[in-house]
């Protein structure tokens, strides 16, 4: 399943939502309106989209949909090299682990076979 324009900041940041298995990807592709002053992409933008890819997932555990709200507990990002405008992104979340209320999942941006950044974080559903 595709998700597309669902929130303010996919809509914002131009990236699509892949649902499939137990896993959730985002797609992006990096523009100039991406970096930072290096022309390289903004360890922020990795990081957001590393951050709904893998709280996409989490929601998997509890929805086939993905879309059981999830919250960011905590996540640590390793940047391992840049990426370019022009470059496709693409993030993908999966479980490593967790108990009845914290899932924790691992995630990795890559730009085609390079790796881009790699992380790890706790989540939480959220209660409706």
């Amino acid at each position: 399943m595709i998700i597309e324009g669902e929130t303010g900041t996919q809509r914002l940041l131009g990236y699509v939502l892949e649902i499939a298995g137990d896993r959730a990807k985002c797609r992006l592709m990096l523009t100039e309106d991406h970096t930072n002053r290096h022309s390289a992409l903004h360890g922020g933008i990795a990081a957001a989209v590393l951050d709904n890819a893998m709280g996409a997932t989490g929601s998997l555990t509890v929805d086939e949909t993905g879309k059981a709200p999830f919250l960011t507990v905590s996540m640590t990002i390793n940047y391992h090299a840049p990426a370019r405008v022009g470059d496709l992104l693409e993030a993908e979340g999966w479980v490593t682990g967790g108990g009845r209320s914290l899932v924790f999942i691992g995630g990795e941006l890559r730009a085609g076979d390079r790796l881009i950044a790699t992380a790890s974080g706790v989540f939480k559903r959220v209660k409706t």
